[in-house]
């Protein structure tokens, strides 16, 4: 059975457009490793610049493997070079109970 994770980043200062190319490429990495369901991805932004994702892991089990893929590992490290992971409860649109954020 597949999980629903929300995912919420912040792009670091001057790192916006390597951000948003790594957004665009994140969840087809994931696929192509069959680590995620075809259900379509939301992304969306906040108010303070923060960024949600939201998809559909295969399973638990495949969400704990991904970091061994050395592919996902190298990219996720990417990413934390251009965001920041942030906790959803820190956003401020996830402090009401109809968190709203803009599509991108």
């Amino acid at each position: 059975m597949g999980i629903i994770v929300i995912c919420s980043f912040k792009p670091k200062p001057g790192c916006e457009a390597e951000a948003r190319r790594l957004m665009a490429g994140h969840v087809r990495l994931l696929r192509r490793h069959g680590l995620v369901t075809e259900r379509a991805v939301v992304q969306g932004t906040g108010a303070g610049g923060e960024w949600v994702e939201i998809f559909e892991w295969a399973s638990e089990e495949k969400s704990r493997s991904a970091p061994a893929i050395a592919e996902v590992g190298s990219f996720w490290k990417a990413m934390a070079e251009a965001m920041d992971f942030v906790p959803l409860a820190s956003l401020p649109e996830a402090q009401q109970p109809f968190a709203h954020f803009q599509p991108v």
